[in-house]
């Protein structure tokens, strides 16, 4: 029997109020006496709004907190906004980490590519095992999802069970691994389920996402149909969909060529793990060019439009071995990721500039969701039959329409929460009790940065208005030694009359000193403000603008 005060808790510090960075926390226990898991250390991808930013991670302070508590981080599936933060993170919690084998073994990859990167151990669970961690007995269920091995958890505790589904969707043919576990699930609505935990990515649209058999179909034809070279792009990570174009290939008579090293990442681990069984290998690179335009697949990384990503490169005729030529075709197998169009259509102009045919998921059938629409959040319903449901893993507006949904259909209680939020699910849930420390961390080159810091803003203010750089020489009795010097940069040459910007500002320094009394300029710190005020202004009158100014001061 449970002690008083004990409670089953859920905690999200990521993918809540969002699409990316995926961190839940689920405790049990008393205040005084809580162990927790943590079910996913995602990423989410900077825009063009965080410059010099690459990828945004969750904030574990309060994770390094109850590291004595955490009992393990479990891994639902391989993709980068579910495990992409695990080699950051991980050193700071050194915390038993468990995953199904191709998610262990792309981790591995990927880690063995990152310099410096230090060893994580994996413990490999089967599909479908089981684990126990601390009080916490977790089942793994099979999900079909745009990757292998998504798995839902099943996390029994003595306060009731909780059904966490990951990613998802129910697709009956799914090219590879296992469908959906309709009666592992149906069991769990038998054996009965306190709360559904679910992905709302797709709860806005109707019906249901089509099969990634119906994908597989069209590529085929197109490749059938093209009479020059075939590129294709998608999410690398997509193994159903490198596997369909290996087999369209095949049966069109022509070769595969990877070009991007994440491609080549995946398809290794996915041959490794027997998800590339009786696929022809892959040619090098190096034999593209000479194989006929008429007999050649390009498998390309880059359908986000990322400046560095194969793509991108042969868009711009700077790729040293890909190119595409008038008559050839190139395919988008993928969805543009929200503030992603923009990049991803710079491409595409850069494409059919070449003369090269984009076709796109807006006229064909080349691109499936791997997440549910609303008849199969329906059926997930139907099949777990849950008292609670909590939408997760969505924008406001994805969680609204799954909250809406699970009240027409029937479900008691529904609870829509935030990121930080500490919920109790159990007993007499669900309630929103406390919140915990929850942010974000910019990875800013090889170092992570809080959110909070300057960094980011100085930068989108360097970005709009420049910088004035000014160094001058003083003595110690306030004489100034020689002429000041001045460095614009990101700053108009002229003003709008032809004067020099850099000259104003120096007229503005010399002005500003000989306007000080003479016992303040002896004070190195109040002739560097009395300059940087100038300068603004006096480039601010001429600009319009009022840029960043940095005064160095020496005293010689």
């Amino acid at each position: 029997m449970a002690e008083p005060g004990d409670e089953l808790l859920f905690a999200p510090l990521g993918g809540v109020g969002e699409i990316g960075m995926n961190l839940a926390l689920y405790g049990l226990g008393t205040e005084r006496r809580r162990e927790w898991i943590a079910v996913d250390v995602g990423v989410a991808f900077a825009g063009e709004d965080l410059p010099g930013v690459d990828l945004i991670l969750p904030d574990i302070r309060y994770l390094i907190e109850e590291r004595h508590n955490l009992r393990g981080i479990v891994l639902t599936h391989a993709h980068e906004d579910h495990f992409g933060a695990l080699i950051d993170l991980w050193p700071r919690l050194r915390v038993p980490v468990y995953a199904t084998a191709f998610t262990a073994a792309l981790f591995e990859a990927k880690r063995r590519g990152e310099p410096g990167a230090i060893d994580v151990p994996i413990n490999v669970v089967p599909l479908g095992g089981r684990i126990s961690l601390g009080p916490f007995d977790i089942e793994y269920v099979s999900m079909a999802h745009s990757i292998p091995e998504s798995n839902g958890l099943i996390i029994r505790t003595r306060h009731g069970t909780v059904l966490h589904t990951g990613d998802w969707k129910i697709d009956p043919t799914p090219v590879i691994g296992p469908p959906t576990d309709e009666k592992k699930l149906r069991a769990l609505g038998e054996e009965g389920c306190l709360a559904l935990l679910g992905d709302s990515t797709n709860a806005i649209r109707e019906g249901r996402s089509p099969s990634e058999a119906d994908v597989a179909k069209v590529l085929t034809d197109l490749i059938r149909s093209a009479p020059g070279r075939v590129g294709i792009t998608t999410f690398a990570s997509n193994v159903a969909r490198i596997r369909a174009v290996a087999e369209a290939a095949a049966a069109c008579g022509r070769e595969v060529v990877l070009v991007g090293r994440a491609m080549e990442r995946v398809a290794q681990v996915a041959r490794e793990t027997g998800y590339l069984d009786n696929i022809a290998e892959f040619r090098s690179l190096d034999v593209y060019g000479y194989l006929p335009p008429d007999k050649v697949v390009a498998l390309c990384t880059g359908s986000q439009g990322e400046p560095r990503a194969a793509l991108a490169r042969i868009a711009e005729d700077q790729h040293p071995l890909v190119t595409f030529s008038r008559g050839d075709r190139v395919i988008f197998s993928s969805r543009a990721i929200p503030g992603n169009e923009k990049a991803i259509v710079r491409i595409m102009n850069g494409l059919v500039s070449q003369g090269v045919e984009v076709i796109t998921d807006r006229t064909h059938l080349v691109h499936v969701s791997g997440h549910p629409r609303q008849a199969e959040l329906e059926e997930m319903i139907s099949w777990v039959r849950p008292q609670i449901l909590i939408p997760v893993h969505g924008e406001p507006l994805h969680m609204s329409e799954h909250a809406a949904l699970a009240r027409r259909a029937g479900v008691g209680k529904v609870l829509t929460c935030r990121n930080g939020d500490l919920l109790k699910l159990a007993p007499s849930g669900p309630e929103i009790i406390d919140e915990v420390p929850a942010g974000r961390l910019y990875k800013d080159g090889s170092l992570l940065v809080d959110a909070a810091e300057r960094t980011v803003p100085d930068r989108r203010r360097l970005a709009f208005s420049g910088i004035v750089s000014v160094a001058l020489a003083i003595t110690e009795r306030g004489e100034l030694v020689g002429e000041p010097e001045i460095e614009i940069t990101g700053i108009p040459d002229k003003d709008r009359d032809g004067n020099l910007i850099a000259s104003l500002a120096l007229d503005a320094v010399i002005d500003a000193w000989n306007s000080m009394p003479r016992a303040r300029r002896r004070d190195p710190e109040s002739v560097a403000e009395a300059a940087r005020r100038a300068v603004r202004s006096a480039v601010g009158s001429a600009w319009n603008k009022k840029p960043m100014c940095h005064v160095h001061v020496l005293v010689v």
